[in-house]
């Protein structure tokens, strides 16, 4: 029942017709809960109460389907805007962001014209840069792009998905690159040949890759809502006196902030992934397909309307 509803959300999470209607009639239905709002002014506000909480933040503003130079171009705007919100007040955040929405699509020319541009205003502001991994078919392309811009850059960095079976060999290639990767476990559906059809099959690749990257010295995040995960990252680093200064760990807004607010609490950097912006519902969708929990939540709220 779980991997049918699963399968049931991430299918929505693909429909054009759904996502402009979601755009039209605007955050409701209980997406708040994990999409900032629609503006960066709305996205500070929260910015600032988590940083308040001593949490850090990526913010990424949401975009899919990009398809047209016209819409790249504006989605690289709106990330360079989000760059200079950060420097303006002083906020502790990095920048997340989609190569898909940057014209990874449309023409290798446009996607690195748009990266520069971004990673130019966010070096003036002091402000670090994730690329975020996508599904398989763009996942090398995705690494030709980091590795080049990674040359140029300093403040750039990407992710790698442990249910890939290449991740392992992913992290050995690109460790003379001396990397800042967000290791998670994977959100997209992937046939069998590429990817773990297992669960524990996963976890196991999860705890070996992490391991990997903080042996080979390398920034380490560590994107799970997962205890066990959690738990393993702690007792490695005591194992191997690995500095806290050398990881973190992240988790999405609006999902376990207790657990959140805990690990800062135990001297652990802890940063919240908040996403924003009008094109949040295939976002939304993949957080339903996650957790059947958030299902249930999001139907209180609508029966609460």
């Amino acid at each position: 029942m779980e991997q049918l509803m699963r399968d049931f959300f991430l299918f929505l999470s693909k429909n054009k017709t759904l996502t402009s209607l979601a755009k039209k009639y605007g955050l409701r239905f209980g997406a708040s809960r994990f999409v900032a709002g629609e503006t960066i002014d709305k996205a500070v506000e929260v910015i600032k109460e988590l940083n308040r909480k001593g949490l850090a933040v990526t913010i990424d503003y949401l975009g899919e389907f990009v398809d047209n130079e016209r819409e790249a171009n504006e989605m690289a705007d709106n990330s360079i805007e989000a760059i200079r919100a950060i420097g303006r007040e002083k906020l502790n955040s990095q920048l997340s962001l989609k190569m898909t929405s940057m014209g990874l699509d449309i023409s290798d020319e446009l996607v690195m014209r748009n990266m520069r541009r971004i990673l130019d205003a966010a070096k003036e502001h002091g402000v670090f840069v994730t690329i975020d991994m996508e599904d398989y078919s763009r996942c090398q392309k995705t690494l030709d792009i980091f590795k080049q811009l990674k040359k140029e850059y300093d403040n750039v960095g990407t992710v790698l998905q442990a249910y890939l079976y290449r991740t392992e060999s992913d992290i050995e290639d690109l460790k003379d690159y001396r990397p800042n990767l967000r290791l998670v476990k994977g959100a997209y559906k992937e046939s069998p040949e590429v990817a773990f059809p297992d669960k524990k099959d996963v976890d196991e690749n999860f705890k070996k890759i992490i391991k990997m990257h903080l042996l080979n010295g390398n920034y380490t995040a560590v994107a799970t809502h997962d205890d066990a995960i959690i738990e393993y990252t702690k007792q490695l680093v005591k194992e191997y006196n690995i500095p806290n200064d050398q990881f973190e760990f992240q988790m999405l807004y609006g999902i376990r902030p207790e657990r959140q607010e805990q690990l800062v609490k135990e001297g652990y950097t802890m940063r919240v992934y908040v996403p924003y912006g009008t094109d949040w519902y295939g976002y939304f969708m993949r957080r339903l397909a996650e957790r059947p929990a958030n299902v249930a939540f999001v139907l209180k709220g609508i029966l609460r309307k």
